[in-house]
């Protein structure tokens, strides 16, 4: 509309000018005209400024300029892939947008593509990760996870079930494996207790993700590895920790009970689900629980969240927020199948500040994205 305002314009003024020399009478009105111009003009421009930015807003969550939707790879790639198509599908039918969901090679990868589109990228990241997008960028963080009634979540120090190794001190020297230096459980966390108690493991290595260092430990390629640990529940997802190191395992009685469900759960008997890192091995090793034991657990970590690049629309963030809040709300079992891979059962409001303390472990050790 406001093109054709202006292609009007210009051809009035065209028709002005080739009348201009017929008599005094049009070199008036010629000169009137001209003389309400600027005013018009400046109306125009303001429609067409008002129009352009009404566009803008338009694209964004278009077939031609989906929202890109990022997912960290800390398990696999198939099983994040199938629950974010669903989430895909949820915020479609709530927004109107169109959105496309892809699992970046590394934690470092996930944190460059919502910088590098900053007006139409949102991803599902970790505190370490969030932490330093928030330094490179200015990412935002709106939501984090809620899983089993925590909205925190702790690292695992996991060792063969047989392993002579019973505390924190006994890791000096000794192999670790741990998913990826971008982890903020398997990765982050367990450096800066270690050094902070002078413990200094030997070689370490990537294991490809949390389900790889339960791998590793199973195959003997690590003398401990670390991992994301959530506790377990009962069938009706009630915790049943008691929030010691020692209570974090499966009680002795039940060890022998361990092994997936027909859903492909890990329990013990029929009301223990091991709801750790460890999990994700049990259908390539159903008696992962009697071959990796948890050593240890960590201070408490808050859960990973829902961020958005630094320049993503206010009011389209606003209604994703509102629609995965919904979805978790009144759809809780569809949630929780399209979050299955990160186990997530709700999401809660969050902001920066509930980030410090890994911003302190991430400043104090002196990690940069490079580093990831």
């Amino acid at each position: 509309m406001a093109k054709r305002l202006l292609a009007l314009l210009a051809v009035l003024v065209l028709v002005i000018a080739a009348c201009g020399g017929d008599d005094d009478t049009t070199t008036t009105e010629a000169a009137s005209d001209t003389t309400e111009a600027p005013e018009e003009t400046t109306t125009t421009e303001e429609m067409v400024e008002e129009t352009t930015t009404t566009e803008a807003m338009v694209e964004i969550g278009t077939e031609e300029n989906p929202i890109q939707v990022l997912f960290v790879p800390s398990v696999s790639a198939d099983e994040i892939v199938a629950g974010g198509e669903l989430l895909d599908q949820t915020l479609e039918e709530a927004t109107g947008l169109v959105f496309e969901v892809s699992v970046p090679a590394s934690y470092a990868a996930t944190v460059e593509e919502l910088c590098a589109a900053p007006d139409r990228s949102m991803g599902f990241i970790p505190a370490q990760a969030y932490v330093l997008a928030n330094d490179l960028c200015g990412v935002s963080i709106h939501l984090k996870a809620e899983r089993f009634g925590y909205t925190e979540y702790w690292t695992q120090y996991v060792v063969p079930r047989d392993s002579e190794l019973m505390s924190l001190d006994d890791l000096n020297g000794k192999t670790w494996a741990y998913p990826d230096p971008g982890s903020t459980s398997g990765f982050l966390v367990p450096s800066g207790e270690l050094g902070a108690a002078g413990i200094e493991p030997g070689e370490g290595f990537e294991a490809g993700g949390h389900t790889g260092v339960a791998r590793a430990i199973v195959n003997g390629e690590a003398e401990f590895g670390t991992q994301f640990f959530s506790p377990a529940t009962d069938a009706d997802r009630n915790s049943l920790w008691d929030g010691t190191d020692e209570g974090a395992d499966v009680p002795a009685d039940l060890l022998d009970a361990c092994g997936p469900n027909d859903e492909g759960r890990l329990f013990c008997g029929d009301n223990y689900r091991i709801n750790d890192a460890r999990a994700g091995l049990s259908d390539e090793v159903p008696d992962v629980a009697q071959q990796v034991r948890i050593l240890a657990i960590s201070a408490p970590i808050p859960n990973d969240g829902v961020a958005f690049g630094p320049e993503f629309p206010e009011d389209v963030r606003q209604a994703i927020v509102d629609a995965i809040s919904a979805f978790a709300a009144d759809d809780p079992d569809g949630f929780a199948t399209a979050f299955d891979a990160y186990s997530w059962d709700n999401v809660a409001a969050t902001s920066d500040s509930d980030f410090d303390s890994i911003r302190a472990i991430v400043q104090e050790l002196g990690i940069e994205l490079g580093d990831l």
